[in-house]
């Protein structure tokens, strides 16, 4: 759908006037029979929710003698809580939405409560449960399910929804089993304190147990683990960032606590230097399993939505436009925050021009962003992949380069510093020799790991300085690549692009998919309209696998070789 088309028919709103959810909480109140109408995004995400439901009915478990009776595959045909989470998830949001073709619908109430006593067999009886892939007697694995469980057990109970009961009730023997495991049980990771706190919130707007508030508390006394930057401890800008956002609303809006908005509106606001040109997410930077993948910003709609709202922040809103037109049907899985607070149907403010000229270094994240209207690149450190570029469509993926030093000349650098217009980013590496073991120390019987290194005299010690010196140029980058100190090392540049691309001016590799040499001239890489142009190339030796280095990508890459002393510049345009 055009942008402009999906704005004008997207912000139908309903008369609501603006008011701060923490005046007008409407949780724990009944539907009214005559809903506000909803805008047309909101409908739209009601029909894709549809889908979902017809995807989960079809794979649902109906063989009574099935010892998984009522449960949900996964592509691996494990059934487990998660897949049946997402059928709840899903169905209850159908149910309670009169434009969902499920409203009110008693067939999908029967399969739902299948669905919810299998939820209950899948229950330890401390109130955990597992996920398959990693944890078992997972507390904040259950605080994942009880956090998308609750908004749809509130939408079910304010409901006009026929036998809702049947629902509510093992809906209601699992939430209260988990609530205990919650007050009591541990995590993994940073953001797991959170999600916690955000699940505790939600079975206090059902059950205002005190011992929930109390733990959440408990948590919470910790601090949010946010940088100077506004980012979290995981760095991780497509998956936790964004959850982290989402659960700390929902523990702000449960507990009474709008002090925990800060938080988000700071994530936020980094998050706009985080923008690539084509709507997508810099992920290359994060320390958890999104690092490197290719993400959009559906994870953000719902804490850019509230807080433009919330703020009038017309930057948000921007963020949340560019989402309707980037990623928008990826956003169905958030359904049951919207549509539990009419207060976000309202039209958003007008939208603010976003960042998109500028440098900008965020030093605990080891990343500095420049952007440049339709061009961006990050320069990365501690990565091997230590640039990137792109141009709208046509997206360098990343920039390795190694040399066959003593099995370690895998290039990274721990930081860098400005000179002479250009960001220079080095590494200092040796390579020693080392002389037989002092007689004095020697145990006899000859066991090498007595005798450790360490405390052997050094000699021929080998060295090896890489620099690479970043500029930018009319329309790029200029990359300086310098290394001096042993001679003839063998060394190896990657430029890893996007599959799906073209390639001119490149020589394919005589045995290996994927794998190009740029012996001379400029290399060009065009995928969907746009460009990048790069070189002069470099071509010495063939060998792509240096010793030492990472594995290759699954990628196309084109290799520039060569062997020190090594001093090149290549240009990106």
């Amino acid at each position: 759908m055009k942008r402009r088309t999906f704005v004008k028919n997207g912000l139908v709103v309903c008369a609501t006037p603006l008011v701060p959810f923490f005046i007008q909480n409407s949780w724990g109140k009944p539907l009214p029979d005559q809903q506000p109408q909803k805008p047309a995004w909101l409908v739209k995400l009601v029909h894709l929710n549809d889908e979902r439901i017809k995807n989960h009915q079809k794979i649902q478990i109906t063989d009574k003698n099935n010892p998984a009776y009522g449960g949900i595959p996964d592509g691996n045909e494990i059934v487990h809580v998660h897949a049946v989470t997402g059928f709840l998830q899903a169905g209850m949001c159908g149910l309670v939405s009169k434009e969902s073709e499920y409203f009110n619908s008693k067939t999908l109430t029967a399969q739902l409560v299948l669905a919810a006593n299998y939820l209950r067999k899948l229950q330890h009886a401390d109130g955990t449960i597992d996920l398959f892939s990693t944890n078992f007697h997972s507390t904040p694995d259950l605080a994942f399910i009880v956090k998308w469980l609750t908004p749809g057990y509130r939408l079910l109970q304010r409901s006009s929804v026929p036998n809702k009961k049947t629902l509510l009730q093992p809906l209601t023997e699992f939430l209260q089993k988990a609530g205990k495991a919650l007050t009591v049980g541990g995590i993994h990771t940073p953001n797991h304190r959170w999600v916690i706190c955000s699940a505790l919130a939600g079975l206090y707007t059902i059950w205002p147990e005190p011992a929930y508030r109390q733990r959440a508390e408990t948590w919470l006394n910790e601090k949010i683990d946010m940088d100077a930057d506004g980012q979290y401890e995981e760095k991780s800008s497509y998956i936790y960032s964004s959850l982290s956002d989402r659960v700390l609303l929902a523990t702000a809006r449960g507990f009474k606590k709008p002090e925990l908005l800060e938080y988000v509106r700071k994530n936020l606001e980094m998050t706009l230097y985080y923008i690539h040109p084509n709507g997508e997410i810099v992920t290359e930077a994060s320390g958890r399993q999104d690092k490197a993948i290719i993400g959009t910003l559906e994870n953000y709609y719902y804490p850019c939505r509230y807080m433009a709202i919330h703020d009038r922040n017309g930057r948000f809103a921007a963020v949340c436009r560019l989402i309707e037109e980037t990623a928008f049907p990826k956003t169905v899985g958030f359904l049951y925050y919207f549509l539990e607070d009419p207060t976000l149907w309202q039209e958003l403010p007008p939208s603010a021009p976003l960042p998109t000229n500028y440098v900008k270094a965020f030093r605990p994240s080891g990343l500095l962003r420049i952007r440049r209207e339709n061009y961006d690149a990050s320069i990365l450190l501690n990565n091997p992949v230590f640039f990137t570029m792109h141009k709208q469509n046509a997206v360098l993926q990343g920039i390795r380069l190694a040399s066959a030093f003593f099995g370690k000349g895998q290039f990274t650098a721990t930081n860098y510093r400005e000179e002479n217009g250009a960001y220079l980013l080095e590494s200092n590496l040796e390579g020693p020799y080392y002389q037989p073991f002092p007689a004095a120390k020697i145990p006899g019987d000859g066991d090498w790991a007595k005798m450790p290194r360490e405390q052997r005299a050094q000699s021929e010690v080998q060295k090896l300085k890489t620099s690479v010196a970043i500029r930018e140029i009319e329309k790029g980058f200029e990359l300086e690549i310098d290394i001096q100190g042993t001679d003839q090392v063998p060394l190896a540049l990657e430029l890893i692009f996007r599959p799906g691309g073209q390639f001119t001016g490149v020589q394919a590799h005589s045995d290996l998919p994927e794998v190009y040499f740029l012996k001379e001239g400029q290399g060009r890489y065009t995928l969907n309209g746009n460009h990048i142009t790069f070189g002069p190339g470099n071509y010495q030796h063939k060998w792509v696998d240096i010793r030492g280095a990472l594995p290759r990508t699954n990628a196309p890459t084109v290799f520039i070789t060569g062997f020190t002393p090594f001093n090149r510049k290549i240009q990106l345009t």
